[in-house]
């Protein structure tokens, strides 16, 4: 019998080691760069992939999935982040580094530099391009099993970042093997590197761009990066003299990304159809594209001219576009007005302005959480609730009128529901109607285990405390318990059977041991 339990804890122990090694592999496939993860991200955007839930391949994948097409490694988003030994909670900046993966709960997504993140988002959106602070992500970190740069040049999406203390570098200049380069605010340097060959896509992503090229992309310049106020340099002067082609902007095509260019750059992506956040990310693409949307101003009614004032240029002021060219004008009277027709803001509707309404709604009582960017359900029936408080139409969409009473002073709150005297009818059926919970929450209360009598007994607890310590100290069962994983589910599965076999086995021996023993006295 001794030998028995020492070759079934021989069994056990291996058990544990086997189903360890075997949750472990899970991760061990996982590979790639976080400047690589960033570019198949991108790719994923650029190339219109599909929102699959359960999707893991190129082309059709969720959120997780997109992580998982490009690195491998772990297949649910809550894996990927709470398995990562590098996760911190997203504050107001989010480090330099490409690739990082952003996590909010139920939700997972890829930081690709210069406070732009991708994300497979749902059927209605698909793979979404957009600011790291328009979705209510709550934590990053470094994907399991990727690796990052820690110091030296990289090549991004066409262009060049150094990497210093595991951040690449933004706003600042470096001298670096005795020359001089100047990082913009992205972190794109303004010169290639000495001796480094023309820029190249990477192999995870030259076979998507490729296909999904123009037949005419060679004479369309390539958005590389993210262009807002603030950018300078030659990508602004082609997006400058772009807008000027279509009828967005006349200002000076001098390369700087001022308020003018902002308001000629919304009204391209409020023409297209686009996201409007004046940010020329991805819709590059758009705007360089042959049909690209030219600006047509309204015919005006006749009119009769105003003598004309001293200008040094025309400007499209009339037209809403922007004011005088001097970006430091303010809009005009025409301008403010058109503005106020075109806002609207209802379902499916996401931006920081959505945020705004949506923190507003909580202050005044018409919602208690929920705040993210996203206009939904939640947010339209508190709207509806806002407008039907303060003598609006109940439309559920917020315009120019709802607007101004939600931040106006004389904004009527929502009224706070008094609550009921504590012996009130009502209380007194609650209370009866919780008695029987509170019966049963003690009923349910674990009793005292009694000590076992048997040899069969004591055996099988000492085997199974034994096995229930090896699960707990175990580096994955503490890992599962913080991310509630697929892998730890099987594991544990695994050790349940292992210890079910492990007692039959005990309990069969020790009955035919009894068996023995009892028709050995019997025939004395």
């Amino acid at each position: 019998m001794k030998k028995l339990k020492i070759i079934i804890s021989i069994i056990m122990v291996a058990a544990v080691i086997a189903t360890v090694c075997v949750v472990s592999t899970v991760s061990s496939g996982a590979s790639g760069t976080g400047v690589g993860l960033a570019e198949w991200a991108l790719n994923a955007y650029y190339s219109n992939w599909s929102y699959v839930y359960g999707g893991s391949t190129p082309g059709a994948v969720d959120c997780s999935g997109l992580i998982y097409s490009y690195a491998g490694g772990y297949r649910v988003g809550d894996a990927q982040t709470f398995n990562s030994d590098w996760r911190y909670s997203l504050g107001s900046s989010i480090p330099n580094i490409h690739g990082l993966g952003l996590y909010q709960p139920g939700h997972v997504g890829v930081y690709v530099g210069d406070n732009m993140a991708v994300d497979a988002r749902g059927d209605e959106y698909g793979v979404c391009y957009e600011s790291v602070w328009s979705h209510g992500w709550t934590q990053y970190f470094k994907v399991p099993g990727v690796s990052y740069p820690d110091t030296g040049w990289v090549e991004f999406n066409g262009d060049y970042y150094y990497y210093e203390d595991g951040e690449y570098l933004a706003d600042t200049s470096r001298t670096i093997d005795g020359e001089t380069y100047y990082f913009a605010s992205s972190g794109k340097s303004s010169t290639t590197p000495s001796g480094t060959a023309p820029a190249t896509e990477s192999p995870s992503s030259s076979s998507a761009s490729s296909d999904n090229a123009k037949s005419d992309s060679d004479a369309q310049p390539k958005a590389s990066g993210s262009l807002k106020i603030g950018s300078t340099g030659d990508d602004v002067k082609k997006l400058q003299e772009r807008l000027t082609e279509l009828g967005y902007y006349n200002g000076e095509i001098d390369g700087n990304f001022g308020v003018n260019t902002e308001a000629a750059f919304k009204l391209f992506q409020q023409t297209a159809g686009l996201y409007v956040d004046g940010i020329a990310g991805s819709d590059a693409d758009v705007l360089y594209a042959d049909d690209a949307p030219a600006y047509k101003a309204e015919a005006e009614a006749e009119k009769t001219e105003e003598p004309a004032l001293e200008k040094k240029e025309e400007t499209l002021a009339e037209t809403g576009v922007e004011a005088p060219i001097a970006d430091t004008a303010a809009p005009t009277e025409a301008a403010a007005v058109e503005e106020a027709a075109a806002m609207k803001f209802s379902t499916g509707d996401y931006s920081d302005e959505v945020l705004k309404i949506q923190n507003r709604l909580v202050e005044l009582g018409y919602m208690s959480d929920g705040a993210d960017g996203e206009y939904g359900a939640k947010t339209e029936t508190a709207v509806k609730s806002f407008q039907t408080a303060n003598s609006l139409e109940a439309t559920g969409i917020v315009e120019q009128t709802t607007y101004d009473k939600l931040f106006s002073d004389t904004a009527v709150a929502a009224v706070k529901t008094e609550e009921k005297p504590a012996n009130s009818a009502e209380a007194q059926v609650t209370a009866d109607a919780a008695a029987p919970a509170v019966a049963q929450t003690a009923n349910d209360a674990p009793a005292k285990t009694a000590a076992p009598n048997t040899q069969v007994e004591k055996t099988t607890s000492e085997l199974s405390s034994k096995s229930v310590s090896a699960v707990t100290d175990s580096p994955i069962f503490k890992r599962g318990a913080n991310a509630t994983n697929f892998e730890f589910i099987i594991w544990l599965a695994i050790m349940i059977v292992v210890m079910l076999i492990a007692f039959a086995i005990v309990y069969a021996v020790e009955k035919k041991k009894q068996k023995a023993a009892y028709q050995a006295r019997r025939f004395q």
